[in-house]
Formats: structure tokens, C-alpha cells, sequence
């Protein structure tokens, strides 16, 4: 069975650039460009994780908080440990 990491994120839509910009009240503070419009911003939110975390889109999931800007997203195929490294600041410098 492949391993499942489960995030909380908070969303900052209409942002000047997308970047996964670290942890804020114990939940991953992601900007996107995009409105929060028809889902626009969550799947900006989507594709963010998936390069950041380097996986693909369909492994990134919002699990709750649709329309809210706290939501909880699982990550399929990647576990707690590399999550964290591969989110850690050293490791995308670009977002």
C-alpha cells in the first residue's frame, strides 16, 4: 500500500506569484495566482503541491475545506518524512 500524507494548508488566492511559503499556526501557507473562482484557486493549489512535492496532479487531493481557505490535502505516494523535505525551504527555492 502506498504511503499517505495528509496536510493542512492555508490558501492565499490572487497572489502576485504561486510559493509554498512555509508553515503559519500549524498549517502550509500556499499563494496562487489564481481567483477563487470555480475552483481556480484549488486547482492552482493542486498543481503548487504536485511540483513542489514532485508528484503528479492526480496524487494531490483536497479532502475538505473546498471553498474555505483552510483545507486539508492528501498526498498519495509520498510519505510524512519526504513530504517535509521536500517542503523544507532548502528544497525549492522557487516555490
Amino acid at each position: 500500500m502506498d504511503p499517505v500524507t495528509r496536510l493542512t494548508v492555508r490558501i492565499v488566492p490572487r497572489a502576485s506569484r504561486d510559493a509554498v511559503v512555509g508553515m503559519r499556526s500549524g498549517a502550509l501557507l500556499v499563494r496562487v495566482t489564481a481567483p477563487p473562482v470555480e475552483g481556480a484557486a484549488n486547482d492552482a493549489l493542486v498543481g503548487v503541491l504536485a511540483r513542489r512535492l514532485r508528484v503528479a496532479k492526480g496524487a494531490v487531493r483536497i479532502v475538505s475545506g473546498r471553498t474555505s481557505r483552510l483545507k486539508v490535502v492528501e498526498i498519495e505516494g509520498i510519505d510524512d518524512a519526504e513530504t517535509a523535505r521536500r517542503l523544507s525551504p532548502l528544497a525549492g527555492a522557487t516555490g
